[in-house]
């Protein structure tokens, strides 16, 4: 009875002795106030709680308002350090790749591929960042420009003759299947799979509780991938069989680097690089395209600024019916102005991540793991 009570009572001395530390992780510094939330799970039911507006997320407004700018936390099993403070969020940016560099928890990874452009760090990243600028650089976007307007005057026809439109997915779908058939010359009228509908199932579980278990979002979220690697691999394997004589598209360009002797690229890079250029432009273009409908909806004064740039550009033309040029593209100073603008309150991303290579003093405050909000 007494040894029982003996290993009754250390075992509690012990869970509670954990729990302490796991309340208050050791540092060589002073951590900034906040807090871990509970054992093992920290706060990421928090974090993952939807944000049903543009505004900064519950999470992040209601700790700032608690603890400060900058405060502690765990997520999915790991402490952080979250900042809003643009002193600290420059500097992490300054020093990338010296004093930081780019991490994501584990189910970051699963989601998006282990060896995904975020993931990546130095030499490999910058090349993979040059392949990318090979189609969505300047010179690529300027000769996509005729092909985007004609897309988007049919799409607005189309929409015109409807008695409604869901913006959202109507835009998605637009712009997926346009950068598909950039990326890897994917035609949904001609394919068995829809690819398309299979990042549907990625983006729903995308923002959800790591819980791969079948029935959860996260669930349908990974598979939603593995159906979308499949078919993509199947696509690069299938036009490295029967490469094109005159290369076309991203998937050309990716199959001649992949035939170089000595190249740093493998297939496995180049399918995640893929992955994650469809989602970005699935996602992220769509969200920012209807919250900007909204916010022109909501600040009559805007819209005006932008027709009157538009219609004096209309008025400089010798045909009013002509094609967008390039010139009149980059002249577009307040277009841009609402653009950045709405990109950056359409940030679906709740933070970026980073983590210290090392011990930071920074005000005062010891930083070993560091996220960086928006």
């Amino acid at each position: 009875m007494w040894a029982l009570c003996i290993w009754a009572s250390l075992f509690l001395i012990s869970i509670t002795h954990w729990v302490y530390r796991w309340r208050n992780p050791k540092c060589r510094g002073n951590l900034p106030p906040g807090s871990m939330g509970l054992p093992l799970l920290g706060e990421t039911l928090q974090f993952f709680r939807p944000n049903t507006s543009s505004d900064i997320p519950s999470f992040i407004k209601e700790r700032t308002k608690k603890y400060g700018p900058v405060f502690k936390t765990s997520l999915v099993g790991r402490p952080v350090i979250v900042s809003t403070e643009p002193e600290l969020s420059y500097f992490v940016f300054q020093q990338e790749g010296r004093c930081f560099q780019s991490w994501y928890p584990e189910t970051f990874t699963e989601i998006f591929g282990r060896q995904n452009v975020g993931s990546l760090h130095g030499f490999m990243y910058k090349y993979l960042k040059n392949m990318v600028l090979t189609l969505f650089g300047h010179e690529g976007l300027k000769k996509m420009l005729p092909e985007i307007e004609q897309i988007a005057c049919r799409k607005l026809d189309l929409w015109s003759s409807q008695d409604s439109a869901e913006l959202k997915d109507e835009t998605a779908s637009m712009i997926f299947d346009l950068t598909a058939k950039k990326l890897i010359s994917h035609d949904p009228g001609n394919s068995s799979e829809n690819l398309r509908e299979n990042f549907v199932a990625f983006i729903k579980g995308l923002i959800s509780f790591p819980f791969d278990i079948p029935g959860t979002a996260y669930h349908k979220c990974l598979k939603g991938r593995e159906r979308a690697m499949r078919m993509l691999k199947n696509m690069l394997q299938e036009r490295r069989g029967n490469p094109r004589k005159n290369p076309s598209d991203f998937f050309d360009y990716v199959i001649e680097e992949l035939q170089k002797e000595g190249t740093i690229l493998t297939e496995e890079i180049a399918l995640d690089l893929m992955f994650v250029l469809l989602f970005a432009s699935f996602e992220t273009t769509s969200l920012a395209l209807t919250l900007s409908i909204k916010f022109l909806t909501d600040y009559p004064s805007v819209l005006k600024r932008l027709t009157e740039e538009h219609e004096a550009i209309l008025r400089e033309r010798e045909d009013p019916d002509s094609e967008l040029t390039w010139k009149e593209y980059r002249s577009m100073t307040y277009t841009f102005q609402f653009i950045n603008e709405t990109a950056r309150l359409a940030n679906i991303v709740p933070a970026i991540f980073r983590k210290a290579l090392r011990d930071i003093q920074f005000k005062g405050k010891d930083t070993q793991f560091l996220g960086a909000g928006q």
